[in-house]
């Protein structure tokens, strides 16, 4: 008989129950347990404005918690909010079981995931309290439980490892002053990369503190997010070409110092190295397309034959240059 996993007994909540029904909107309270805790001040004003209109078309769905003379919103918080602002004295519910709080953190989950994406740092607390939860951290399994993508797992738990300070700064009610997900999320391979925690200098806030102050402050030659791509390349370019050394003390004056550039990473020995690797493979491939040649097929083809025998003096003078013994 196999075995039943721990995963194997967590499903949703049952959130269709046959009738709703109407309750006073102060009976309700928000589930603390919501993935989605920011809620933007311009999509409110929009739902408000509808609400006002034409009510509240899609009942809430909420549960009664042991101990609680309140309903908790599983599904509906923003519904709830403007319901509140606009003073309705009563809202449709349709009420569900008390579930787990894994089966609540799951049906929250798998309610919202076809609706506008939640704020990714929200998201992801709620993955890690499912982590704790189960004792399951396999981004495959949590995927299938949440309905959430593994690349949004990944992501989620690339923030988890971040300090709360950060978190709290994804967590800012103000989107202009709130911190982006993607901004740690590209900052991620930087400050785990093995060369640069292997420094001596190495220190993971100071690291992420100056990062942030050059990316809000266009510091350094950043415009977006994805200019840490260029850090993370340059690191790794200079490790194959054995500059490890090299590049992490630039790195090092690259965070001291804000008239540093990205640009000045780059380590000319390690770019020519990336450049004869890109040629190497260049070559590989067109001397494969040399050795297919039928001479037979391709003997009226006199325009390639001139051009082969041209590469072939090409190659002899680089050869030559190099001091390079010709074997042709």
């Amino acid at each position: 008989m196999p075995i039943e996993s721990k995963n194997d007994s967590i499903q949703p909540a049952p959130v269709a129950p046959p009738k709703p029904q109407t309750v006073p909107t102060d009976s309700l309270r928000p589930n603390p347990h919501n993935p989605r805790v920011l809620f933007d001040e311009e999509p409110l004003k929009t739902l408000e404005a509808s609400i006002r209109k034409v009510g509240i078309l899609v009942p809430l769905t909420v549960y009664r918690a042991t101990g609680s003379a309140k309903y908790t919103i599983l599904d509906g918080q923003r519904r709830w909010i403007c319901a509140q602002r606009i003073g309705l004295k009563d809202v449709p519910i349709n009420a569900v079981t008390e579930p787990s709080l894994a089966q609540n953190i799951v049906t929250m989950f798998q309610i919202h995931k076809l609706r506008k994406d939640w704020e990714l740092m929200p998201t992801a607390l709620k993955l890690g309290v499912l982590i704790d939860e189960l004792e399951e951290s396999r981004e495959s399994a949590l995927a299938d439980l949440t309905g959430l993508d593994v690349a949004v797992v990944t992501r989620c738990k690339k923030l988890l490892s971040f300090e709360p300070e950060y978190q709290d700064r994804m967590l800012d009610p103000e989107p202009a002053r709130r911190l982006t997900a993607d901004l740690f999320i590209e900052m991620y391979p930087i400050v785990t990369d093995r060369s640069v925690r292997n420094a001596a200098w190495y220190s993971r806030k100071k690291i992420v503190d100056a990062f942030i102050h050059k990316y809000t402050g266009k510091k350094s030659g950043f415009k977006s997010v994805t200019d840490f791509r260029k850090i993370k390349s340059y690191l790794t370019i200079a490790r194959k070409a054995d500059r490890e050394t090299e590049i992490v003390k630039k790195l090092h004056n690259l965070i001291e110092n804000d008239e540093i550039m990205i640009s000045d990473l780059e380590i000319e020995a390690a770019r020519i190295h990336r450049e004869a690797e890109t040629l190497a493979k260049q070559l590989s491939k067109l001397g494969q397309d040399i050795s297919s040649i039928d001479p037979d097929s391709f003997s009226a083809e006199e325009d390639l034959w001139v051009e082969i025998e041209n590469f072939l003096i090409l190659v002899r003078n680089k050869l030559a240059e190099a001091e390079r013994r010709s074997v042709l």
